[in-house]
């Protein structure tokens, strides 16, 4: 069992940050600062933006707080609209997906548990979106990322109809 063995404190000024123009990423707890037992990240997603693929983790669970405004979340085969204070939970293997809500912003507190090295694959992300790296290179990345992509075909539909 993966275990918090020291405090670990990481303020928002000295966060990382990475994203486009659309989707901002803090990076505040990785894997290795919690002993493995979550890692964590913000996201601030523009109007409509979205904020990650579908995709599903092989052993950890994800919680998504929404901090501010409203996001669209895929849950295996449902899409719920969640809004400021309230929170979800999607347990491993379950396809997952989210993204601001049509015609409205999103401030997300999201972790991982137990946590996975996860920052060197956004890093990885935020290299693509620049040109610096292929889709290749993330397709390759996504077992040790424990970031499996997936087709759904209702988040598709949900997503051109933003």
């Amino acid at each position: 069992m993966s275990m918090i063995v020291e405090t670990a404190i990481v303020r928002e000024i000295d966060a990382e940050t990475i994203g486009s123009p659309t989707a901002t990423g803090r990076l505040l707890l990785d894997s290795d600062d919690t002993g493995g037992a979550l890692s964590t990240v913000r996201m601030t997603l523009a109007e409509g933006a979205d904020g990650a693929a579908p995709h599903h983790h092989a052993t950890s669970t994800e919680l998504f707080y929404i901090l501010q405004g409203k996001a669209r979340i895929l849950f295996g085969g449902e899409i719920v609209t969640l809004q400021e204070g309230d929170v979800a939970a999607v347990p491993p293997l379950t396809p997952h997906a989210f993204a601001a809500a049509p015609g409205h912003t999103a401030d997300l507190l999201i972790v991982v548990a137990p946590g996975i090295q996860r920052f060197a694959y956004f890093r990885l992300l935020d290299r693509l979106r620049r040109g610096e790296a292929t889709l290749e290179e993330l397709l390759a990345s996504q077992d040790l990322y424990d970031n499996h992509f997936l087709d759904s075909p209702a988040w598709t539909r949900d997503r051109q109809a933003s």
